[in-house]
């Protein structure tokens, strides 16, 4: 039988959201009755002391070296089963602006955007105001959890953003206004449409994770129209970037429009407040069971077994 190793932490800006959502995950495995181990990271590289003949890994890391592909290509060199997508579909759906490219390109309705690489301050902030529109979302390429996240509104306030030193790869989108909703997957199929209304009217970092801060609704009060539609994106955009097991894709569906494609996040969060289990309690699932999916598919995968 194998033991679950819980790798949890790491070392990006979502450390302890990662920690909360690792003991939740963890208790969750105890209770469907799995030997676990959790394992804290606090360095960009596999823990010691993991043996593949023994360990099925479940990572609950988020933002960087836990979502970027880098745990991921190292449990793949070291012939690990573990949980989740594969170290190329991780890599490529932590980056914002190239997921939106293989997304789109899949029939998939993606905001309009502006990339941001390098240089910034060179940018034309007139023409990207008319490009995208006087109201602007700005946020990292490759980062979560609304870190960075920015609203822009006209040619100043963008000349100014673009003045602030900063690194890394930059996405700026049209501001689209209307219902926040994210959908989650299991093995690729649609669950249940959550929408997302914020107190503040802002999902960032501080409404994520601050209990009482916003308020979520699921199943979302939606059209059945809009979500076959947002169910059907979510199924495109999880094959158009081959993930496996789980994942969770963000959209807005402004009034009186069709969903717009935001992003997709392959490790998303599993604490309190977090959205893929409410994605899942909408189709009768509850955390225990949500958890226990997540993992049969490594559990498949893990040589040891018959």
């Amino acid at each position: 039988m194998a033991e679950i190793v819980v790798i949890m932490g790491g070392c990006s800006s979502e450390r302890e959201v990662s920690l909360r959502s690792g003991a939740a995950v963890a208790e969750a495995l105890r209770r469907n009755g799995f030997a676990v181990r959790e394992l804290d990271l606090v360095r960009e590289e596999l823990p010691a002391g993991l043996d593949a003949a023994r360990d099925v890994v479940f990572p609950v890391l988020h933002g960087g070296f836990g979502e970027n592909g880098g745990i991921q290509s190292l449990l793949e060199r070291g012939g690990f089963a573990y949980v989740g997508c594969d170290s190329v579909s991780s890599a490529l759906c932590m980056d914002k602006l190239a997921t939106k490219r293989v997304v789109g390109a899949a029939g998939v309705n993606v905001a309009p955007q502006y990339e941001l690489r390098a240089d910034y301050v060179q940018h034309d902030a007139g023409a990207i105001v008319a490009e995208l529109g006087e109201h602007i979302v700005a946020k990292p390429s490759c980062d979560g959890s609304s870190v960075g996240l920015s609203f822009i509104s006209g040619a100043e306030e963008l000349r100014d953003w673009l003045a602030r030193p900063r690194r890394g790869a930059w996405l700026l989108e049209k501001r689209i206004c209307g219902h926040e909703l994210t959908c989650g997957l299991l093995g690729g199929a649609a669950m249940g449409i959550v929408e997302i209304a914020p107190a503040s009217g802002v999902y960032d970092y501080a409404s994520k994770y601050t209990p009482g801060s916003t308020n979520y609704l699921f199943p979302a009060p939606i059209t059945e129209e809009s979500a076959a539609l947002v169910r059907r994106y979510s199924e495109l955009a999880f094959a158009a970037c081959a993930c496996r097991d789980f994942a969770r894709a963000d959209f807005i569906l402004p009034e009186g429009g069709e969903p717009v494609f935001l992003e997709i996040n392959t490790l998303p969060g599993m604490t309190a407040t977090s959205l893929l289990p409410k994605s899942a309690s909408c189709i009768g699932l509850t955390f225990e069971q949500l958890v226990a999916r997540m993992l049969a598919p490594a559990l498949e995968r893990f040589p040891a077994i018959v």
